[in-house]
Parts: C-alpha cells; structure tokens; sequence
C-alpha cells in the first residue's frame, strides 16, 4: 500500500510500526454545532480509508477525539472558547451544549454508513495526561508563562516548520495577545489561565494556576495514551512511546494545529510522533472553502430536507480523490443521486435474475480475477476510491455469471460502504408488514382510499414503501 505523506511531500510505501496492528488518528469534530458536510468529507475519507485497511488484511485501532473544551475561536490563542460561547448564547451548560452536538454528530455518521470507532475519547476526560505533558516540556525547556497561559517556544524546536509551509523566519516577534506576550508568532498555548473578567464552567486546577488546556495539546495527549503507549496512569513516560502510524486531518491543519501536536509531542519524547500523515482537501462553492465562518455550508439534515439520500452524498464524495477539491452544488448531488439508485437498480436487476451457480470457464475465472486486482490496485494507490468506484461499475456491466457479480459488488462495499446488500437484494418483509399492506389493498377496493393512505404512511413509518403495480403492490425497504 502506498500514501502521499504529508511530512515527506511524496509517495511513500505504507510500513505499520506493528505487524499485528495499525494506529490510527483522526482529528475530531469540536462539539458547538452541528457539522456541515465539508467537515463530514473528512469523515468519509478516514472512513474508506480505515475500511481499505481492513479489506488488505490489516487490523485496525483507531481513534476519532472530541473536542469538548479548549477551542478557540482564533488560532492565535485568542478568543472565545467555542463550546463556552455557545453555551452562554443558548442559556446551557458547556455539558449540555457538548453532548447534544456530539449525539448530533454520531447521527451524521450514522446516516453516511461511517463505521463509529470504539475510542473517541472526550479531552475534558484527558485533562491530567494534558497536564504531565505539559509538565514534561516544562522540564526540558521548551515552555514559558505569560499572563495568559503557559505557552511552548516553537524556536527551541528546529524541526517545527516541516510539516507546515509557514515561513518561520519571516514571522515577528512579540506578537501581542490578549493577556500576556508570545516571544514568537508560531508560539502557541499549551495551558489557558481563566480569565478574570469572565465565568468559565470548564475549568481545572493545575501547576500553573486554574484553567483549561490549548487545543493542540489535547491531540498530542489522547493519541500518545491511546495510540502511542506514551502513559503509565495519567503520567507520561516518553521511554515507553512508539510512533502512531497514521494521522488523518483536513489540510487546513497543515498550517497550524498538526506542526503543534508534532513540536510539543517530539519535544517531550524525543521520538517522532507519526509516521504518515493523510490530509484531505477542502469541499469548496464556487472556489471558496465551505466553512461556518463563510456562511456558505450546508448541514447533511439540510440536504435530507431537500430530498437527498444521505448516501448520495457518501457517493458524490467518493467520485473524487481524497487529495483533490471537490466542488459543491446542487445539480453534481443530483448527478450523485442519479447514479446511487441507478446502482441500486441495476444490482436489484442483477440479484432477481441469479441462478444455480455454474462452473465458470478459464475466461470467466480471469476476469473476477482482473476486476478483483484491479480494486485492490486502486486501494493500495493512495486511496483512489474514484478507480474503485469506477471498477464496481465495471464488474457490474460485465459478462461474468450474476452470482459472481452480486459477492464482487457486496465484496467491494465492504471498502465503499454504498449498503449494496441493504438497499438492493430480496429482504425477508415481516409479517406484519404484509398484514399492514393487505389491510390497505383492502381499503383500497372499499374505495377507502384517504384510510388507505394512512395505512401506507404508517407502513413508511416502520421503514417500508409499498409500490403498486400491475401485478399487485410491491414492498421494499426504503433506502
């Protein structure tokens, strides 16, 4: 398998640290408000990515954090905490206001068939891992306390531009903030003091005074405990650590948040942190990032209330590589929705007509094996799920038996995850669906028509859609 790694700006062959397992991390969502589908991108890109993995036969351990606390609403270190402000404007406690987004957010992935990992550590459960480590850089030199905070000097860590494309040395010094003086611009808080003037509800005492972690120091903390076997309890123990294999984030962390995790996790271990990073590109309209900030994004409840399926827009993201923009508009999710019932369809086709499986012919057997090397080219090529996608197209359009079609396609979902199997093949209906629907064909001929469409609704309601037809109503579950 090979990767463009972001740190070495190429491709390079994939090599876990373990043979029996790879690690991987992936910058969560900050839990204030609903995510919108630039940030669900991200999601179905680590999705397929963790779902090739497993298809190659490797095991998986991944983590997805939640950001409950410490977000700011600039990255230079100033600024609202975002789970705080939404807090304040809607009347709630920080508590309240991060787990219904965060039970917003599982929702998202629900409906875009992304697999929930079984670690997604919140960082308010992390604060005495944050603290060791900051201790630990504390120890070694690499910090130093303003009025604000307790912040990491970037210019005692030579390696930290790497990862980022900033000019370090173009960067000026004594950039003021807020409530005390960075030496250097790139400088970054690892531990906020609580403001005087202002209430926080998340707060913790520590070495340094009351207050909060920095954003970036979160990451570093959960992936080295979690991931890293950088812990013993809660106190860090560098000699322990190994790299984590893969980190994932969008490439707007290029810049700022993952040069962070990479300088004070080094600096504290005196190991590297990672060995691959993955970054997405941005979903963009009309050549602009979609982001809050911008105004112009959409949430996926709001595209489910324009008549999307959710999963056509797991589809429209999976026609383009996860290293290319991919741009946004209504009429290419038409095209996306097109083309995932037209693969419904064309899968339900194929299912209704398969037979007694026959003995394949020496043609026949090298081309599942073509279409099969072929995927599997495609995963290992940096993740080019368009050429997989393109494949499933293929294997279905071909002349192979429709038995061996149905396990190639059900065989590539597993990496695609289209719910193929779900939405296309003959599902056992429950009887009392069928009941339901002769008590409507009933009313029906009763000229009972308006008691007859409740009957039908209430089916819908319990996941089923009656179609009818010349040959008499059809059940399906619907998509």
């Amino acid at each position: 398998m090979k990767f463009y790694n972001s740190l070495s700006r190429k491709i390079e062959d994939f090599k876990p640290f373990s043979n029996s397992q790879v690690t991987l991390y992936s910058c969560g969502p900050t839990v204030y408000d609903y995510a919108h589908i630039g940030n669900l991108r991200a999601y179905i890109f680590v999705d397929t990515l963790q779902r090739s993995l497993k298809y190659l036969g490797y095991a998986v351990k991944r983590v997805i954090n939640v950001t409950d606390v410490g977000h700011l609403t600039s990255d230079a270190d100033i600024g609202d905490d975002k789970v705080e402000k939404k807090a304040q404007l809607e009347k709630k406690s920080a508590r309240e206001i991060a787990d219904f987004y965060l039970d917003a957010y599982l929702k998202d992935l629900k409906k875009l068939n992304i697999e929930i990992p079984s670690l997604m550590p919140k960082a308010t459960d992390y604060i005495k891992e944050m603290i060791s480590l900051i201790q630990v850089l504390e120890k070694k030199g690499y910090t130093y306390i303003t009025n604000d905070g307790v912040y990491f000097n970037t210019l005692k860590f030579p390696n930290y531009h790497t990862l980022s494309t900033i000019d370090k040395k173009g960067l000026k010094k004594g950039a003021r903030v807020a409530l005390g003086q960075k030496k250097t611009a790139t400088d970054f808080a690892l531990w906020k003091f609580s403001p005087k003037d202002k209430l926080r509800q998340m707060e913790w005492p520590s070495p340094w005074g009351k207050g909060f972690p920095g954003w970036h120091i979160e990451c570093s903390a959960m992936s080295l405990k979690l991931l890293g076997s950088g812990y013993r309890g809660s106190t860090l123990d560098p000699n322990s650590v190994h790299p984590i294999d893969i980190h994932t984030g969008a490439i707007d962390h290029l810049s700022v948040h993952h040069p962070n995790e990479i300088a004070q996790s080094e600096a504290a271990t005196g190991k590297k942190f990672v060995n691959y990073w993955l970054h997405n590109e941005f979903l963009v309209i009309n050549k602009s990032k979609m982001a809050k900030s911008q105004g112009n994004f959409a949430t996926l409840n709001s595209l489910i209330e324009k008549g999307y399926q959710p999963l056509a827009y797991r589809y429209f993201c999976l026609t383009a590589h996860y290293r290319q923009q991919l741009n946004f508009s209504y009429q290419a999710l038409d095209s996306a929705q097109k083309s995932l019932k037209s693969l419904y369809k064309l899968v339900s086709a194929i299912s209704d007509t398969q037979k007694e499986r026959a003995i394949l012919s020496k043609d026949k057997q090298d081309k599942i094996q073509y279409y099969k090397n072929q995927f599997i080219e495609s995963l290992e090529n940096d993740l080019n799920i368009p050429q997989a996608l393109a494949t499933l197209w293929q294997v279905l359009k071909s002349s192979i038996p429709s038995e061996d079609k149905i396990d190639i396609a059900l065989d590539f979902d597993s990496v695609l995850g289209l719910e193929l199997e779900k939405n296309t093949l003959k599902t056992k209906i429950p009887d009392f669906i069928k009941s339901l629907v002769n008590k409507r064909q009933k009313l029906k001929a009763e000229n009972k028509f308006s008691q007859a469409d409740k009957v039908r609704l209430e089916i819908e309601d319990l996941g089923y859609l009656v179609e009818d037809s010349s040959l008499g109503p059809k059940i399906k579950p619907i998509f």
